[in-house]
């Protein structure tokens, strides 16, 4: 079995193809950007006029009319059920502990201005020492441990407006 891709058209409509699918269609490429389609007996003119290859959205017009198509191969459905997108990036508002420790510093303060990259606290466990840095440019919006406390995993540490 071959690749399989999905295509939605107009964000209405939704297909599902196999890459032998796609290699019998019927269609003559004219130039870069046109191509004659034969389709159940019936001419179609198909261009390709606006492309974004990265985020592979396409704007075709079809004997006139224009379609948004959507193109999503195995990989792509892969990468999104695991919970990331390609040229997305997610904000984190959130801090949490990865493991038990007990907390040994606290860099900032509620409601101070951090850039990606500065220190906002350190967590011992197993007799490491884990600096924690700001995965972002934010303001602090709360900090829910003290210098000292013992914490569990997955504990609210500090929180980003």
């Amino acid at each position: 079995m071959g690749k399989s891709f999905n295509a939605s058209v107009n964000k209405s409509y939704d297909f599902s193809l196999t890459e032998d699918q796609i290699h019998a269609i019927d269609a003559v490429t004219l130039d870069n950007e046109n191509y004659h389609i034969l389709h159940q007996n019936k001419s179609y003119q198909a261009e390709v006029v606006d492309a974004d290859f990265n985020q592979k959205k396409y704007t075709v017009s079809v004997n006139n009319n224009l379609y948004e198509v959507d193109i999503q191969n195995d990989l792509d459905k892969l990468i999104k059920e695991m919970g990331f997108e390609v040229g997305k990036s997610k904000q984190v508002n959130a801090i949490k502990a990865p493991m038990p420790g007990l907390i040994l510093e606290i860099s900032v303060a509620v409601g101070q201005e951090v850039n990606e990259g500065d220190s906002l606290l350190i967590l011992e466990a197993m007799k490491m020492e884990n600096s924690f840095y700001s995965p972002r440019q934010g303001v602090i919006k709360s900090i829910a441990v003290e210098k000292g406390q013992a914490v569990d995993k997955g504990q609210l540490l500090i929180e980003f407006e």
